[in-house]
């Protein structure tokens, strides 16, 4: 539905639709290729929120036979005509056909999942054309993993802070453990990050973030080294899940406070830009 505004017709809010089922988002998938049939499959399954609304293909005769040996029912239809189908389309094509692809959606304020997004780089006219026309272009995180592949077997973080960074802490000062005047480095925890969470408040928030990512604050395990050679706020982080087996880390410039890096702000600024944004990069 739609409400009248001062500059217009424009959809409803969540908040207008209070106690009103919110439409499915329809959605496009461009290419059947290897990518394209699962998503096809998953959709047509059914997924929350999310309909499998038609498909764009190059070789016409063959998807026919696909969808018809899946029963799969939607509609094949152009590029170019997607945008009168989908509120989404999800580009599962040679990189080549990114423009075909996104130039109809963007220019009707619609979105585009992009796998292809090294072709974007050279293309930022296609951002541009999400922002003038209220579009946008989600890029899901794919290979690059980080916080999407959390949800693991195990999920270890070791923490090295300058000791000025660590004092005061409430796990130190209630085990009387001393920071000062270390000449190398010590490890001052081992636990879970909920007990991190607990006894070190001011220095353990990636730990927590990781924590409601992946497994939980009872599995995610962290040791805290309070370190003399480090002038950052040093975390590495191990991840062991059934599809991916990766280390991340992260060296962080501590802020004004030694407690937390400047990456924090930037964080959430970015964050705040991401809702608005007419280019995301993420899952």
């Amino acid at each position: 539905g739609t409400c009248a505004t001062s500059q217009g017709i424009r959809p409803r809010t969540r908040a207008a639709v209070i106690g009103a089922s919110m439409p499915d988002i329809r959605v496009a998938i461009a290419g059947l290729g290897a990518i394209g049939r699962v998503l096809a499959r998953r959709l047509a399954d059914g997924m929350p929120g999310i309909a499998l609304a038609c498909v764009a293909v190059r070789n016409r005769p063959k998807a026919e036979a696909w969808l018809r040996e899946q029963k799969i029912n939607v509609p094949i239809v152009a590029l170019d005509e997607m945008p009168a189908h989908a509120d989404l389309a999800v580009e599962c094509a040679p990189a080549a056909l990114i423009e075909q692809i996104c130039r109809p959606m963007l220019a009707s304020g619609k979105q585009v999942i992009v796998l292809s997004c090294g072709a974007l780089l050279p293309r930022p006219d296609l951002i541009e054309l999400a922002r003038q026309n209220g579009g946008r272009i989600l890029v899901p995180t794919g290979a690059l993993l980080g916080l999407d592949a959390v949800a693991a077997n195990s999920v270890r973080m070791t923490t090295r802070k300058p000791p000025d960074g660590l004092l005061g802490a409430p796990y130190l000062v209630a085990n009387k453990i001393s920071v000062e005047g270390l000449n190398e480095a010590k490890r001052v925890f081992s636990g879970s990050a909920r007990e991190a969470a607990a006894g070190f408040p001011a220095n353990v928030n990636v730990a927590a973030a990781l924590a409601l990512a992946g497994i939980g604050p009872d599995r995610t395990m962290i040791d805290i080294w309070a370190d003399p050679g480090v002038e950052r706020n040093c975390h590495s982080i191990e991840v062991d899940a059934d599809s991916a087996r990766f280390t991340l880390s992260i060296e962080n410039v501590p802020s004004e406070n030694p407690k937390t890096g400047q990456i924090v702000a930037l964080s959430v600024l970015a964050a705040l830009r991401k809702l608005g944004a007419p280019l995301a990069v993420g899952t």
